[in-house]
């Protein structure tokens, strides 16, 4: 190859090949046809038992307006942010307009919604997109709804109303680098000084939206009572430092970070006094959990959308996919997963309303979905065949996310423990007496 004098051969070899031939770059979605891409998200064809049956005309109508918003401003974009790891802040003041943040929450400027409304609103995120799903339910379903459990009226009405609007952003921070399934072991201490409180030392780790929070709803040991309490801490506090955590496979659009504290001062009217133990967590893990339930729906729904529409579209051996029995048994198991797991969690919606809703019942409800959704998901990874790990027909990235919604909020584990629990009344979280003298 003659190089000119112009040009070092590492930029003459660096140029689009393109360049070589005088010829335009080729738009490979023309020259290479398979099927229609994620970016234009396919109609909901998932929903073949007719769940809207089940709903309110306000539940219908939430569930269309962020349908129809998440197909219209977040598909098209998507993929792009996932592949860089980066949120989108341009859609926040839209995601804002929809009147979804604060969920269930009365007054304060939140839209008091049924907690049916609530999950369907999760789900319908997650169906285009998981991540976003995620930041909000972060900061609604977690944050939110901590202030309005455990808050003073002077700290709602301060911080609930700009949240509502997602003018004021929040994170939730309660796991640790060594404490995640045994985050009430918690290390991180609040010690009582004048005027507030003191926050020495503490970690924390895996915590959604921290690297850009405005408000951080904090978990520490109070030195003073050995009890766990919550707390306000401004993003600007001195001595706080929130790092992204970096190479995920999963939620990569979501910001998740590694939150240090040194010796960061919380004045007392941003301790939250509902919070005076760990069991008070209780009361927001039963509505957060059964959100995060409606993740692995909203994202089975998802892929059978875009599964269904390709494999009408893709042809091999001159037929499309489609019409072969394989494939249609595939798309069918998949489509009964999604009833099934719709039910359960339609179920859980009901028993919370009505008050019957167990830790147990919610635990049960969580694993068993997030385990169907995975196999959902693997179904439609293998009917997309090669084009099954790009993420331009969606499933390759939904078979990522789904991997940190099946470990978060409980694991699998977990969940089938704090289940066993319930209904056998023995506690086996931790190893027992006879098994760690064996280990001596």
């Amino acid at each position: 190859m003659t190089v000119r004098s112009s040009e070092t051969q590492d930029e003459q070899y660096n140029k689009p090949k393109s360049s070589y031939f005088n010829l335009p770059a080729l738009d490979v979605s023309l020259a290479f046809p398979q099927a229609t891409p994620a970016s234009l998200f396919p109609p909901c064809t998932s929903d073949y038992y007719q769940f809207d049956d089940l709903l309110t005309p306000e539940e219908q109508s939430i569930r269309m307006k962020v349908r129809e918003y998440m197909e219209k401003e977040i598909a098209p974009i998507m993929a792009k942010y996932w592949e860089k790891a980066e949120f989108p802040f341009h859609v926040v003041p839209k995601l804002g307009a929809l009147g979804i943040a604060g969920g269930t929450i009365k007054g304060y400027g939140c839209p008091g919604l049924s907690i049916t409304a609530s999950a369907i609103t999760v789900a319908e995120l997650a169906r285009v997109d998981a991540s976003c799903s995620t930041f909000v339910l972060v900061h609604s379903a977690l944050a939110m709804l901590t202030i309005a459990i455990a808050g003073t009226e002077t700290q709602k009405q301060k911080y609930l109303p700009s949240m509502a609007q997602f003018k004021t952003i929040a994170c939730w921070g309660l796991t640790e680098p060594d404490y995640g399934s045994d985050a009430s072991s918690l290390k991180t201490t609040a010690t009582k000084v004048s005027g507030g409180w003191r926050i020495l030392e503490g970690q924390k780790r895996w915590i959604g939206n921290s690297t850009f929070a405005d408000v951080l709803v904090i978990f520490a040991r109070n030195t003073t009572t050995n009890q766990i309490n919550a707390f306000l801490v401004k993003k600007d506090a001195p001595g706080l430092q929130a790092t992204k955590i970096e190479n995920k496979i999963g939620l990569r659009i979501v910001q998740n970070g590694d939150i240090l504290f040194k010796k960061v001062f919380v004045p007392d009217e941003d301790k939250l006094p509902g919070m005076t133990s760990f069991w008070d967590t209780k009361k927001v893990f039963a509505a957060s959990r059964l959100m995060v339930a409606w993740q692995p729906i909203g994202i089975s729904m998802g892929v059978y959308d875009v599964s269904h529409r390709y494999l009408k579209e893709r042809k091999q051996f001159g037929a499309p996919l489609a019409d072969f029995q394989l494939t249609q048994q595939k798309l069918v198991q998949m489509l009964g997963n999604i009833q099934a797991m719709i039910l359960i969690g339609w179920r859980l919606c009901k028993m919370y309303e009505k008050g019957t809703m167990t830790m147990g019942h919610v635990s049960l409800g969580k694993a068993w979905i997030t385990s169907k959704g995975r196999e959902t998901v693997s179904l439609g990874r293998e009917l997309l065949g090669g084009n099954g790990i790009l993420t331009d027909f969606l499933v390759a990235k939904a078979f990522c996310d789904l991997e940190p919604i099946y470990t978060f909020e409980g694991t699998y584990d977990i969940n089938t423990l704090v289940t066993g629990r319930e209904i056998t009344g023995i506690a086996s979280f931790k190893p027992s007496a006879s098994t760690q003298q064996s280990r001596l």
